[in-house]
């Protein structure tokens, strides 16, 4: 039971400080709609980081060296491209062109946030399936993954939320969205806890197609959103986010 209350409490101080920032953020909502172009620019940053710094080293360092985890990217970069098709088709048949235009492009870009509520759900699932195997291992090592996992988790659901609110999302709608994807972290733990060690079985799968779903909302859907701003000075602002969101991601390193 101890191994279970660690676990559940740690899931939710998780979920309950990683969107401190977000509902902090949401408060001054002028603040909030002038800084959404940089906040854009830091989940680029952010994504491409977690991918590139935690999630492939881990899965290299935990795997055979073989050909799957290049392959499982690979599959989730083109699970995204075929899911966001899904989400363009669905839209563009439920209005007609002339609604379509009227709606403006926050409208067109819903499908982005949808995608990335995706992925960051399985993201945080995983997460919660991490805690809990740690726990299962020892309490202190548990307590060392959840911290490593608030450290990790706050400036990407800032990130998250500002793109949310990019995709046309209003301020509530993108802090209840965002709390149902922290939520998942609780199911992950709880699978872990049930599970066992076939939990890590399930993660070291699910994780390379997250990873390939972060690299196709960034690189596919963010940065050509990037490449729309034509003023100079906010282009540069948007540079320097981008690369700020990957230091942070490096950063992490050295504290976990």
């Amino acid at each position: 039971m101890n191994v279970w209350g660690y676990s559940i409490l740690s899931v939710v101080l998780v979920s309950v400080i990683s969107l401190a920032g977000v509902i902090t953020l949401s408060i001054n909502r002028d603040r909030l709609y002038k800084t959404v172009f940089f906040l854009v620019a830091l989940a680029v940053g952010a994504l491409l980081g977690d991918v590139l710094v935690h999630i492939l080293p881990e899965l290299w360092e935990e795997g055979d060296g073989g050909l799957s985890i290049p392959i499982y990217v690979f599959a989730g970069f083109m699970l995204f491209f075929v899911i966001e098709k899904f989400l363009r088709w669905h839209h563009s048949h439920g209005l007609d062109s002339e609604e379509a235009h009227q709606h403006g492009p926050s409208e067109d870009l819903k499908h982005i946030g949808y995608l990335n509520l995706i992925s960051d759900g399985v993201h945080n699932l995983i997460d919660g399936i991490l805690i809990g195997t740690s726990y299962l291992v020892s309490v202190e090592i548990g307590i060392a993954t959840t911290i490593a996992v608030i450290l990790h988790e706050i400036p990407q659901e800032i990130g998250d939320f500002g793109l949310l609110i990019y995709a046309g999302f209003t301020r509530s709608r993108a802090l209840f969205f965002n709390f149902l994807s922290a939520l998942a972290a609780i199911l992950g733990a709880v699978l872990a806890l049930v599970l066992g060690g076939a939990a890590e079985g399930f993660a070291v799968i699910v994780l390379p197609l997250t990873a390939g779903g972060f690299l196709y909302i960034a690189a596919a859907d963010l940065v050509p959103e990037l490449k729309k701003m034509n003023d100079p000075v906010r282009s540069a602002v948007q540079f320097l986010g981008v690369i700020l969101g990957f230091l942070v991601m490096v950063g992490l390193v050295f504290l976990e």
